[in-house]
């Protein structure tokens, strides 16, 4: 409808000009303006017509409504019949046969054409048989019949317009298999899209909602590739006491709200969640989509976490509780890891080995966040609040490696 509105008023505009430039033959072939206000007035009104109806179905869809069949119908009638409008009205104007030849006469067409829109092939077959039926009658009763009025022309045997209105069926036919054929493909893809949508939901329920795009993007395989990530570990202190006494039931709550929160605070800082521990979650932060400032990320993430955590507990929906998070970046390896049987999304590397023995070292100085020089580095330096620890041994690492307390 709105389609069609707008052609309309691309029509009344095109008209006018017609008007302007060709007056003088316009007035020889009907003698009087008045075939001119019929023509503007009749165009007019349909172009209010749609935009009502399409306000109209608008509203009633937007309230969860649906369109019954019986208007769908009335209003491709109504819509089919305006050239026939037309050819009446301006047959009173001039000879019947130039009407019947002229413009007016293409305006099935259009309405035909449009047809494939709804989406139903009865509708538009019954839009080319409304066509075929009103040409073929107003051949009939103009012309009388073959009469004086259609001598020495075309219109004076029958099958000449029979003809043209077979075509015009044979039109509504064919637009009734386009519609069909549209109205399957659509259907296809909306389908495609539904299951797609119900795969990723389901998907990232049990994997980070990025990781998932990213296995459906890449199909059953995502390529190993190496990149700059930055990995946190976080860990809840002295778990194991805090649910000594506490039911099944209550430990799980107790991890879903804490888990809730920090799969929040990751996805708010463009991070992912891969695994959870238990008591603590392995995240990281770059890989599989990459942002440019990943480790700044993961330290406004871990920062975060921390408030949160007592936030959570000053509101009485968890026991005060501290928590331990570690951070270190580096290269890692991302990608698919397993058999054909069964796959896993996962990041390996030193760089998961030694944010996870960093995150160990939180109990040693007592603190929350800890995070290694490469992580600052990446951050682009140390906040003046951020304590160096200088150089510090890991276990499973010779080499020491350069730590800060952040919190």
């Amino acid at each position: 409808m709105a389609i069609l509105a707008g052609l309309l008023g691309a029509l009344i505009a095109f008209f006018f000009l017609l008007i302007a430039v060709f007056h003088q033959d316009y007035l020889r072939q009907f003698g009087t303006p008045t075939a001119f206000v019929y023509i503007l007035s009749v165009l007019g009104l349909l172009f209010c017509y749609e935009l009502a109806i399409r306000h109209m179905i608008g509203r009633w869809l937007a309230r969860g409504g649906r369109v019954p069949s019986a208007l769908r119908y009335l209003n491709a009638f109504v819509e089919t019949s305006v050239p026939s409008i037309l050819i009446l009205l301006l047959s009173r104007e001039t000879n019947p046969v130039y009407v019947l030849q002229s413009a007016a006469g293409f305006l099935y067409g259009v309405f035909i054409v449009l047809a494939t829109l709804r989406l139903d092939f009865r509708l538009s077959v019954f839009t080319g048989l409304i066509a075929a039926a009103e040409y073929v009658a107003l051949c009939y009763v103009l012309t009388g019949a073959g009469g004086a009025a259609a001598a020495d022309t075309p219109f004076e045997r029958v099958p000449f317009y029979l003809s043209k209105g077979a075509m015009l069926a044979l039109a509504g036919l064919a637009a009734g298999f386009v519609a069909h054929q549209l109205k399957r493909r659509v259907g296809n893809v909306y389908r495609t899209l539904q299951e797609q949508q119900r795969i990723l939901n389901a998907f990232g329920q049990q994997v980070s909602p990025a990781i998932a795009e990213e296995l459906l993007k890449a199909g059953p395989e995502i390529a190993s590739r190496r990149s700059f990530v930055c990995v946190m570990f976080a860990d809840i202190r002295n778990f194991t006491p805090l649910v000594e006494h506490k039911s099944p039931e209550e430990i799980v709550a107790f991890q879903n709200v804490f888990f809730a929160e920090a799969v929040e605070i990751v996805n708010r800082n463009h991070g992912i969640i891969n695994q959870f521990l238990g008591d603590g979650f392995m995240s990281t932060f770059g890989a599989p989509l990459a942002t440019g400032r990943d480790s700044a990320n993961a330290i406004a993430a871990a920062h975060e976490l921390v408030a949160g955590m007592r936030r959570l507990a000053e509101g009485g929906r968890i026991p005060a509780v501290a928590i331990g998070v570690g951070l270190h970046a580096g290269e890692v390896v991302s990608g698919n890891i397993g058999s054909e049987l069964r796959r896993q999304y996962s990041i390996t590397g030193n760089v998961v080995i030694l944010a996870s023995r960093i995150e160990q070292l939180n109990k040693e100085y007592g603190s929350q966040i800890l995070a290694s020089g490469e992580v600052l580095a990446a951050a682009g330096g140390p906040a003046p609040s951020d304590e160096a620890l200088g150089a510090v041994h890991v276990k499973g690492r010779e080499e020491p490696i350069e730590l800060f307390r952040l919190a």
